[in-house]
């Protein structure tokens, strides 16, 4: 059974056929919402909103650790993030899908791992690959088998949030290498992983980063909000194809 983590513009999967809510409880706390079991496609799938089913949820202060321990402890087999982002490369434009293939790290503050505290043995996970191969690769084979183009390679910056940022931020993302720029792929990567869960993401391309083509002088929100409200739903429809095509 894969499990989705929706976030700014999916805060419900419109196309599951709901057939149960589980309101999860684990040793870090609670998770951000009750986790919703249903079909898609004939296939079982959970859904968990990362912001809160009323997006009340701040990036900084979503509980991380809650979220994928749920997903875990119900056994999931796998686990796909949906995260708007901007864009640094011009050549990605508002609407666009990108499966990413890797991250860079500037949040700080952030619970980033199970194995902390008095007692606890440290453990180091390998993180040179952060999204599972395997599953980015079916989640391109889905996008194709549905007819929807995406960009299958992106490298994506983790920022603090919840303010966007300023364009001299966005042109040092750009020297580290980063194309895309977003608040919640971290610390959720690193914990999927020391849990054993395969872990990719389907990022919609929101707006253009600060300072970017027509977010020069500015962000519209407005403009946002309508990117997300006329494209999501090409991502649902990958989404419905990947759990399809699902062997698990």
């Amino acid at each position: 059974m894969l499990a989705i983590i929706g976030g700014s513009g999916l805060t419900k999967l419109a196309n599951l056929d709901v057939t149960h809510r589980e309101v999860m409880r684990t040793p870090y706390g609670d998770p951000s919402g009750a986790v919703t079991f249903g079909q898609l496609g004939g296939q079982p799938v959970a859904f968990l909103a990362r912001h809160g089913y009323g997006h009340t949820i701040p990036p900084h202060e979503v509980n991380y650790r809650a979220n994928l321990w749920a997903l875990h402890k119900i056994g999931a087999s796998g686990v796909v993030s949906v995260a708007s982002v901007g864009s640094i490369r011009a050549d990605l434009k508002p609407g666009d899908i990108v499966i990413p293939h890797q991250l860079i790290d500037y949040t700080w503050g952030r619970k980033s791992t199970y194995h902390e505290g008095c007692g606890v043995a440290v453990r180091h996970v390998d993180f040179t690959d952060p999204y599972d191969p395997a599953l980015r690769q079916r989640l391109i084979e889905a996008a194709a088998r549905a007819g929807m183009t995406v960009s299958d390679a992106a490298v994506y910056a983790v920022t603090q949030g919840p303010r966007l940022e300023t364009a001299a931020e966005i042109d040092r993302f750009e020297r580290d290498g980063a194309d895309l720029v977003g608040m919640t792929a971290m610390p959720e990567a690193v914990l999927a992983r020391e849990l054993g869960l395969p872990y990719a993401a389907i990022n919609l391309v929101a707006n253009y980063a600060a300072g970017r083509a027509d977010s020069r002088h500015g962000i519209s929100f407005d403009a946002i909000e309508q990117v997300l409200q006329e494209s999501m739903g090409r991502v649902r429809t990958i989404i419905a194809a990947l759990v399809g095509g699902s062997d698990s």
